[in-house]
């Protein structure tokens, strides 16, 4: 598929990216041998800008939860693949149950057109269920684009594969992840992940990058999906004939006890770091970092997805939580650092220890402004224009979404009595953080123009 199209585009490139969809060969590989333990990918599935996903042919259909980046506008590509192949299953204590099951998945790709623009690392998501669908929870199109990398997007667990054979019929209702319902308990999933990460770096079939070939590949989970991860590592991975993945990230979620050959990198918000007790300490193959002043799903992610919730879904959801919330502490800065040196470790650079969240007992410490102390410390908490925290209360996921409550005119007259001020202390938080490791330089010149433009201290 190609990229989907973003509101305001014209009429003219939409009408040029269909055509072009309409030219794209749908290849298939049946009848085609199968290797032992490998999936054979068909695709790029065909389809059209998003429009009716019950529409009674694929290529009149597209797929679910499509980014609304304009990817072509920055070289890059949307596609959707199948596949599909025989899994092994697995109970979560990591007990064999059951081989050789048959199963047929879909998996997304966003990747740069042109070799050239390729980094060389895939960033393999596992798609996180949680709300009932597949929801790319660690796709981020700036950091993605910016480095060259691919992202994709694997559909590894029943709730999400039947969520979308009912959206689409015509695109998804021959999914299945659970051998026509002889496994229900996602017993299936680990296999599949791994499988797709082997079908990327050696496809039999349709070839999902294109003429692209991967040479690093790195497993990408976020809350949920990092427990289901956490069980591969810890459990299967270590029987695993041919290892799949140069390393992974655990976001927002557990992470494994295991040491094992490859590096893990492990991010929590201040909501995931409810005590200090049972923390894991950093080896040379594992770094634990803790963001303060972030949400276990803050602003960022609802913003992004708000558009593609009402294409797909009908609305956005709503909540009604105890205090204002999503916290606006840019998680996304700090993962996505860790990404690129989880990158950089799979190849021999270290990456940095960072400091642990403040506990007096099993409180967390905070200043008179209510501020998270110790962890990482981004210049949007350090130098703080509004509370953000990772707690709140409330219905529904309001737990995970913390709070943001800007500071009165008066807080921030107190705290930034000119613009001078306030502009220099978050230039000199960020230089920090770029020197420490934990931003990256192109973050920190975007928090420096937010900044600059947001008359505190006028």
């Amino acid at each position: 598929m190609p990229a989907r199209l973003r509101t305001g585009r014209t009429v003219l490139l939409a009408a040029a990216l269909s055509f072009a969809v309409l030219l794209t060969p749908y290849r298939t590989a049946a009848g085609s041998p199968r290797d032992e333990g490998r999936a054979t990918v068909e695709g790029p599935i065909p389809g059209t800008v998003p429009g009716d996903p019950q529409a009674g042919d694929v290529a009149d259909t597209y797929p679910f939860f499509s980014t609304p980046v304009d990817l072509a506008a920055k070289g890059y590509v949307e596609q959707e693949f199948y596949l599909s192949g025989r899994a092994d299953g697995f109970s979560a204590t990591g007990e064999q149950v059951a081989d050789d099951v048959p199963y047929r998945t879909r998996i997304v790709v966003r990747r740069p057109v042109a070799e050239r623009d390729f980094s060389g690392t895939v960033l393999m998501e596992w798609q996180n269920v949680t709300a009932g669908y597949d929801l790319d929870a660690l796709w981020n199109p700036d950091h993605v684009i910016r480095r060259g990398h691919v992202w994709v997007g694997v559909s590894a667990q029943r709730v999400g594969v039947d969520q979308l054979a009912g959206w689409s019929p015509a695109r998804y209702g021959e999914l299945d992840v659970t051998g026509e319902r002889a496994y229900t308990g996602d017993e299936l999933s680990y296999d599949i992940f791994a499988q797709a990460a082997l079908a990327v770096r050696d496809p039999q079939g349709a070839r999902p990058l294109g003429r692209l070939d991967a040479e690093r590949v790195l497993a990408l989970g976020a809350s949920q999906s990092a427990g289901r991860m956490t069980v591969y590592y810890d459990r299967i991975l270590p029987s695993a004939a041919e290892p799949p993945f140069d390393g992974y990230a655990f976001v927002v979620g557990q992470a494994p006890a295991r040491e094992g050959a490859e590096p893990v990198f492990h991010v929590l918000s201040e909501t995931d770091v409810r005590t200090p007790v049972g923390r894991r300490a950093d080896t040379d193959l594992y770094r634990r970092w803790e963001v303060a002043g972030a949400a276990h799903s803050g602003w960022e992610g609802q913003v992004y997805r708000a558009p593609v919730s009402e294409r797909d879904l009908g609305a956005a959801p709503q909540y009604e939580c105890t205090a204002p919330p999503f916290s606006r502490v840019p998680m996304s800065q700090v993962t996505t650092r860790a990404y690129d040196l989880l990158d950089a470790w799979v190849q021999g650079r270290t990456p940095p220890h960072a400091p642990y969240l403040e506990f007096a007992g099993t409180e967390p410490v905070r200043n008179e402004l209510g501020l998270a102390q110790g962890g990482i410390q981004l210049s949007q908490v350090a130098v703080p224009t509004a509370l953000n925290t990772g707690r709140n209360t409330g219905q529904s996921f309001c737990t995970l979404f913390g709070t943001h409550v800007p500071f009165d005119g008066s807080v921030l007259d107190a705290l930034y009595p000119n613009p001078g001020g306030y502009i220099g202390a978050v230039a000199r938080t960020d230089a920090a953080n770029v020197r420490a490791g934990y931003l990256a330089a192109a973050d920190a010149r975007e928090n420096l123009r937010e900044a600059v433009g947001s008359g505190v201290g006028r």
